[in-house]
């Protein structure tokens, strides 16, 4: 079977034209079938995509949140490295206060998880009683009152300075400042903390 191509040959030179003209169309139409491909397909798959939940993306905070209570210069909370240890946790709340229980010290090698509470034991009086250490910048009036040397002239200055100055930033203060006498300082200040 023979195609009728008269019309082809009509025109001088038409086969190099054509060797040239047909890979360059093939290329362009599997570029083209290329990008109509690729593009149906993103945009069918982006109505399956959900919007972020922004409360879902907000990242964890850094560090550990521990809690140190007890026989430590400063307790409270603080934020700590991943990886650190009991040590870290103790040292950071200002190490160990005078009145410690050195025999009932916790592992200071554990290593802490998010949330712990560290416990450090207070020393017993020969009494059998423990020392309980007052916060200078939280406590009430009666709970200063319970401070050895700490008369209710004196507790009373006490929280004045800490409302008008913002609070005491070291013990040592209440000789420097508010005038007790060193005497009333070296019993008191087993008894408070900041």
């Amino acid at each position: 079977m023979r195609f009728n191509l008269e019309f082809v040959r009509l025109l001088p030179g038409w086969k190099r034209p054509l060797l040239i003209a047909a890979p360059i169309a093939v290329a362009a139409g599997v570029t083209v079938a290329a990008y109509l491909y690729t593009t149906a397909n993103s945009a069918s798959a982006t109505p399956a995509q959900t919007v972020p939940d922004p409360a879902l993306d907000v990242p964890a905070a850094p560090g550990l949140l521990v809690h140190v209570v007890g026989a430590v210069e400063n307790p409270g909370l603080y934020r700590l490295p991943r990886g650190d240890r009991v040590f870290d946790a103790i040292a950071a709340a200002g190490g160990l206060s005078p009145d410690a229980d050195l025999s009932r010290l916790p592992d200071y090698a554990g290593r802490l998880k998010d949330g712990e509470q560290i416990k450090v034991a207070f020393a017993k009086t020969t009494s059998g009683t423990v020392v309980v250490r007052v916060n200078l910048n939280q406590a009430t009036l009666e709970e200063l009152l319970t401070i050895p040397g700490f008369t209710q002239a004196f507790a009373e200055e006490c929280i004045d300075y800490r409302t008008n100055f913002g609070g005491f930033q070291n013990t040592r203060e209440l000789v420097d400042v508010l005038g007790m006498s060193e005497a009333d300082y070296v019993i008191a200040r087993r008894y408070v903390t900041l």
